[in-house]
């Protein structure tokens, strides 16, 4: 294999490696996590209108599963796309939200896309430049992210 072909590859597995992270990241309430994956002037957009800065697209995530119980995201179909320093990438997601008291019976589920944006950083690590998330339909209610008493 040629160098260019291995260099390829670990960008590719640097980026799907930083998707998963940022998936389980949600998933553990860890906002940290999110931060190192995050570039600082982050955008990201779920649906709900375009946010700016890593603070503002945690905030965004927050909003939703600060007030829910437990939350699965399941990324598939990831495709990367990798230009010198810049990437994108596509991921389906199927996300589970149980309510507050984490009752099976009241969840919703999504299905979705994600559309990333990412750049190499001077270390060589890859971030996340933008998110934009393609909400193609849901199953379950809205209620699972009001906000209740734990």
């Amino acid at each position: 294999m040629d160098s260019a072909f291995l260099a390829q590859l670990r960008d590719e597995r640097a980026i799907e490696r930083a998707l998963v992270l940022f998936a389980r990241a949600m998933d553990e309430r860890d906002w940290a996590a999110m931060e190192r994956i995050l570039s600082a002037d982050a955008e990201g957009d779920f649906g709900t209108g375009r946010v700016t800065g890593r603070s503002a697209v945690i905030g965004l995530v927050r909003g939703y599963l600060d007030h829910c119980g437990l939350t699965q995201h399941l990324l598939g179909n990831v495709v990367i796309d990798v230009s010198g320093d810049e990437a994108t990438s596509r991921a389906y997601i199927r996300d589970v939200h149980l309510d507050s008291t984490n009752d099976p019976a009241t969840r919703m589920y999504t299905l979705g896309d994600y559309r990333d944006a990412w750049r190499r950083t001077a270390d060589g690590s890859w971030q996340l430049v933008e998110r934009v998330k393609v909400n193609r339909g849901f199953v379950g209610t809205l209620e699972v992210f009001d906000e209740k008493p734990r």
